[in-house]
């Protein structure tokens, strides 16, 4: 049989893996593929952009997160559950993970374009989920997500600690002590094709906590928490369980 010589880029791809996924690629067109953005390529190429494998890698990574919680909390009902995981796959958090692994150092995308690299990481990081699934299998995939991005990756007592509904929270002391509770849209802006928000809350027509997002309904959460933090309701914060 004739050895297959590697490019210094394919081996620059399959040492960035092992060292942030502990997984070696056997096909590398995979994780060629899913480090790289439609902007790089031309548009009757798109299709071999990283977003089938991103589509794929999201489903792999719903199905392991929640096999995952079912065995590490046994005593917890499946609303908990759901909301604990919706915490661990959420663009927030996949974008962060995929900004501590530093992916986009590997991107290969259009550096001429404006683009938002926070989102082409946690995107990348779902596609590379789905390139070692293709690559290894789903056994060999929890493995390296239980055993690599888990464990360096995600603080699950603080997951555990935190609010998942400030708003809520919020709501209903307000409605205990009669107060008029209003959120008010600060400013919107598109910045390098992303909407950002910032809220006001109103607690009795006073403007409490104000917060950011990349969604209205994620600024009115930072909103509300920072609110129940200045008007000295901090032991809101750490109630779990709804």
């Amino acid at each position: 049989m004739f050895s297959t010589k590697r490019t210094e880029d394919e081996l620059k791809i399959i040492r960035f893996i092992l060292k942030q996924f502990g997984y070696k690629p056997i096909n590398v067109a995979y994780f060629t593929r899913a480090l790289t953005h439609k902007s790089f390529l031309p548009e009757d190429k798109h299709d071999f952009a990283n977003e089938r494998l991103e589509f794929l890698g999201d489903s792999i990574l719903d199905a392991v997160v929640a096999e995952y919680l079912y065995t590490k909390y046994p005593d917890d009902d499946e609303g908990y559950l759901t909301k604990l995981k919706s915490r661990i796959v959420n663009r927030k958090s996949l974008a962060a993970i995929g900004e501590k692994m530093n992916i986009r150092s590997m991107l290969i995308y259009n550096q001429a374009r404006s683009i938002n690299l926070v989102t082409l990481e946690g995107n990348a990081f779902e596609a590379i989920i789905g390139a070692i699934y293709l690559d290894g299998g789903f056994e060999k995939t929890k493995a390296t997500l239980i055993k690599h991005v888990f464990r360096n990756h995600l603080n699950f007592s603080q997951l555990l600690s935190e609010e998942l509904d400030f708003k809520s929270k919020l709501f209903i002391w307000c409605q205990k002590k009669k107060l008029p509770l209003d959120f008010d849209l600060v400013s919107e802006t598109h910045v390098n094709g992303q909407w950002n928000y910032e809220m006001a809350v109103f607690v009795n027509r006073t403007e409490y906590g104000r917060g950011k997002g990349f969604s209205k309904k994620e600024a009115e959460q930072a909103a509300a928490r920072e609110t129940l933090q200045l008007m000295g309701l901090s032991q809101l914060l750490f109630q779990v369980r709804l």
